[in-house]
């Protein structure tokens, strides 16, 4: 397991199920949806990071995080210039274990492919300078669980995450109160009509 220092296939569709934030006797329902939410925003944060990590790792360059328009969000959008100059849209899908949706990968519905392909579409439109380049769709599946470690008070930002080595495939890493463990990295996740 990699310790991060307290110093700051493709993919099918998916049947429709009904998730419901639990409650304790302390919260109400709305607020018990919004620590939820809160807590699924954070976890997602890490995992983009430990995945641009991972990409960085294999030779790319991360371009953007988290790249929004009106149409939607991009989680990575990252470059290799090996063995040819390529262009990836990332989604990254964190879950914890036992989870509904296979890790996150059956929630990449043909709904959410088209949104992701129509915001890759944007994204070319605003960046000309890659509209050129080859693209494919990938999805990151991250298992991510609450740490037995102790919370640090000040944890590394995000975006300038350090990691002392390389990341591997299943390998678990302590992030700011999480374990993450990068799962499955799907190259070319889904087809949909060239941009």
């Amino acid at each position: 397991m990699v310790l991060i220092p307290d110093t700051t296939s493709r993919i099918t569709p998916s049947p429709t199920v009904n998730k419901t934030a639990t409650t304790t006797a302390n919260q109400t329902p709305k607020a018990a949806n919004k620590t939820a939410k809160q807590s699924a925003l954070s976890k997602g944060i890490w995992a983009e990071a430990l995945v641009a990590h991972w990409l960085q790792a294999q030779g790319w360059e991360i371009l953007h995080r988290r790249w929004h328009s009106p149409v939607g969000e991009l989680d990575l959008v990252a470059r290799s210039l090996t063995p040819s100059p390529t262009l990836a849209f990332v989604e990254v899908k964190a879950r914890s274990s036992g989870n509904w949706d296979a890790g996150g990968l059956l929630a990449v519905t043909p709904r959410k492919q088209t949104k992701l392909w129509q915001t890759a579409h944007l994204f070319l439109a605003q960046s000309p300078d890659s509209a050129n380049l080859p693209c494919s769709f990938d999805v990151a599946i991250v298992q991510c669980r609450r740490s037995h470690l102790p919370k640090i008070a000040h944890p590394p930002d995000p975006l300038h995450l350090q990691i002392s080595k390389p990341v591997e495939l299943g390998e678990r890493v302590a992030i700011a109160g999480y374990d993450l463990t990068l799962e499955q990295y799907i190259w070319g996740a889904f087809d949909l009509p060239s941009l």
